[in-house]
């Protein structure tokens, strides 16, 4: 992989009141430290920043340069960067000073290529990882581990251990853990008959007491009915009198 250049300057201190001043003026607070090594205050630009090492996945060796000999020269990696919740500008940086005689631990990201069979024959893709955990030395770091996907049928999974390393690279894991596979479409299930004819019997109790409701009705209607007759009999009977 390409070693990233970045210039870092010295600052000696941080309160709140030059933090702010740092960052107005165009940089970005930031952190050196390494194993054994207290934490020193460094900055950088933040244009320059951005320009080389936003936007990057992965694990990046980068060689700071420096007028401060505590900071010249020294390869480090990205360890951390807290950005502003908005607009998403870095606001502070973590260096982790690096030996790069001595391996290190670091995440990769995965790129898969190629169109699978299973694929072709309608399956689907799934994706189940972004990135493998390799240990290597900090020059020899990937920028990406690629897999071609096109032999892959129906069903196939890829574990890391399937996965083809560059040569001084090793995967590290504790579970061997699936990062790809095709897996069958989703198709609607449709009831069987048996779960149809358990659905007519639950909806018939239900239609009983509607029956019964229009019987009812009907037997109101009867009743309204008679009770006019009778009434219609006696205006009959008053008017002979």
């Amino acid at each position: 992989m390409e070693t990233v250049i970045l210039n870092v300057e010295s600052r000696q201190t941080a309160t709140k009141g030059e933090t702010g001043r740092i960052r107005r003026s165009g940089k970005v607070p930031a952190v050196f430290y390494g194993p054994g090594k207290i934490g020193q205050k460094v900055c950088v630009d933040a244009r320059e920043f951005r320009m080389k090492l936003d936007g990057l996945e992965g694990s990046h060796l980068i060689q700071l340069l420096s007028p401060a000999a505590d900071f010249n020269e020294k390869m480090v990696l990205l360890k951390d960067v807290q950005r502003h919740p908005v607009t998403s500008s870095p606001m502070h940086i973590d260096f982790y000073e690096v030996d790069i005689t001595k391996p290190i631990i670091v995440t990769v990201p995965l790129h898969f290529i190629g169109k699978a069979q299973g694929v072709t024959a309608g399956g689907l893709l799934q994706s189940l990882r972004r990135e493998v955990t390799v240990e290597c030395l900090p020059q020899e770091i990937p920028d990406f581990i690629q897999f071609d996907v096109t032999s892959l049928a129906l069903h196939d999974t890829v574990h890391i251990a399937d996965l083809v390393l560059p040569a001084g690279v090793k995967a590290v894991y504790d579970t061997n853990d699936a990062v790809v596979t095709i897996a069958s479409p989703v198709a609607e299930a449709k009831p069987t008959a048996a779960e149809g004819a358990a659905a007519a019997t639950e909806a018939t109790p239900a239609a009983a007491p509607a029956a019964g409701g229009v019987a009812k009705a009907a037997g109101g209607v009867a009743k309204a009915a008679g009770g006019a007759a009778k009434a219609a009999g006696g205006a009959a009977k008053s008017d002979k009198k």
